[in-house]
């Protein structure tokens, strides 16, 4: 028996883990991919490069664990309910005020600043970013509009279209604001961002509504 009070090795295995990629994340955010290195990390937690290593292979790797936190704390659009029983424009709604109030958090708008900030030096950053978080949201959504158009909630034609212009859509006007840092943003309000969502499915349905 473990006495009380002493962690087991898994716990503190992961605890030691979460350290290394708090630390990252901070870094990453504070000096960009290319300006935190492993060392400053490992320094930073308290340690050898070497222990670092023993969880995370390399900077990307490492980077990738700080993503998948990031969303898995922070994604809360993945998780979303999309019930196949409810009007579409009901659940549309919902998911697409769920989806900018995340994109708009702190630390989710923090990476995807500096995502876009190193995507010319390191492209495979992007890649990262985009298969654990939108990648994943838009193929989840992707199924659920395709089931509408099968019974004939939604025109007929390709549901991952339909995704990327619901998307581009939402994200046109106050999300477009903060990721700026613009004066709009910080002016912003929940009325807005209801009356800018209903706005873009009003467009949406025009081109996606039964019948069109």
């Amino acid at each position: 028996m473990i006495p009380a009070g002493t962690e087991s090795i898994d716990a503190a295995s992961e605890k030691r883990r979460k350290a290394f990629v708090d630390a990252a994340r901070e870094a990453f955010f504070a000096n960009g991919y290319a300006g935190t290195t492993m060392s400053s990390i490992a320094s930073k937690v308290g340690g050898s490069k070497t222990t670092l290593w023993s969880y995370f292979p390399s900077k990307e790797a490492l980077f990738e664990a700080v993503v998948d936190d990031i969303v898995e704390h922070y994604g809360t659009a993945l998780q979303t309910e999309l019930p196949l029983d409810e009007d579409v424009l009901a659940v549309l709604r919902r998911f697409a005020i769920t989806l900018i109030g995340t994109l708009t958090s702190d630390p989710l708008l923090s990476l995807y600043r500096l995502v876009v900030g190193e995507a010319r030096r390191f492209p495979h950053l992007a890649e990262t970013f985009y298969e654990r978080g939108p990648r994943r949201g838009k193929a989840r959504l992707a199924v659920w509009m395709g089931e509408k158009m099968a019974r004939g909630e939604l025109r007929r034609g390709d549901p991952l279209q339909a995704v990327y212009h619901l998307s581009g859509l939402c994200q046109s006007g106050l999300y477009q604001f903060t990721v700026l840092n613009l004066p709009e943003a910080r002016r912003a309000s929940r009325a807005r961002l209801e009356a800018e969502i209903d706005a873009a499915l009003d467009t949406f349905y025009r081109a996606w509504g039964p019948g069109r």
